[in-house]
């Protein structure tokens, strides 16, 4: 070929890519058109307050609905509509489909990062452990639940906790897979598990509920890092995570994400202190 003929093919490829990713763009952006037109967000999310929560009649709340309540509504979307899914089926539900976002305490790390894009951060938190009252094993991280061969600890499917313990040592058959926080505290006062783990706020949450004075909550677990979560949206649909972005750069600035998330506990200036890239790429 000559060198004429070299230029054309690659002008041609380069057209090919051009137009290509002017297709891939226009899809993109038509996912917020798509969602306008539907009238609401399908979201997921995980029934643990204070993250989220969905009342006897069906009503979704929670700091992480609320945040992408307002911004969809901001966005032209009207509502959202949730439904609960464990932590690990969540990703591969959104990558299906089955989801628009994802809006659950799904904590930001390099592998989510890779399989997902995320908002900047909305909620942050620490992990804790709810024992017996007294503590009688003495747990204060997961690597004391690892060096006691006897002991059980429950934790979400799929999610942070249990990654956090199986990465401590504690063996597959000693880490209990618990669906929901009523369970976990059932098992945990009927002697089912030792210790049952979920973020500081979580905890807090459930025991306040339970008024149980046999429980002690176990805070911050020594060695466990502070997580932080987003939004998170379907390969693809970046310009939907862009456009959801602007909006909540917005709340942060005006104050009110800040009214939204501090009623549940959450701190607006934690959020506000770290970004996306960061914790995408912390080890």
């Amino acid at each position: 070929m000559n060198k004429l003929g070299i230029l054309a093919g690659v002008a041609g490829v380069a057209l090919t890519a051009i137009l290509a990713a002017a297709t891939a763009g226009s899809a993109d952006e038509g996912k917020l058109e798509e969602l306008k037109a539907q009238g609401f967000a399908r979201v997921a999310i995980a029934n643990e307050p204070p993250y989220t929560a969905v009342a006897a009649d069906g009503k979704v709340s929670g700091a992480a609905p609320d945040v992408a309540r307002e911004i969809f509504k901001r966005l032209g979307v009207n509502d959202i509509v949730a439904s609960i899914s464990e932590y690990g089926a969540m990703i591969p539900g959104l990558q299906a489909g089955r989801f628009d976002v994802v809006t659950a305490g799904l904590f930001m790390k390099p592998e989510r990062c890779a399989a997902v894009v995320y908002s900047e951060p909305v909620l942050c938190d620490a992990e804790a452990m709810l024992v017996k009252k007294g503590n009688p094993k003495g747990f204060k991280s997961y690597e004391d639940v690892a060096k006691d061969t006897s002991a059980t600890i429950g934790a979400p499917g799929g999610g942070t906790e249990e990654k956090l313990a199986l990465t401590a040592g504690v063996p597959r058959e000693r880490v209990i897979v618990v669906p929901d926080g009523q369970s976990g505290l059932k098992m945990l006062q009927d002697g089912r598990i030792d210790a049952y783990s979920l973020p500081v706020l979580s905890i807090n949450d459930l025991v306040k509920k339970a008024n149980d004075p046999n429980l002690e909550v176990v805070a911050p677990v020594v060695g466990a890092p502070v997580y932080c979560d987003g939004a998170a949206f379907k390969k693809g649909d970046e310009a939907l995570r862009d456009a959801y972005d602007v909006e909540l750069a917005k709340l942060k600035e005006s104050g009110e994400f800040a009214k939204i998330i501090e009623p549940y506990g959450f701190s607006a200036a934690a959020a506000m202190s770290t970004s996306r890239d960061k914790l995408c790429s912390a080890k």
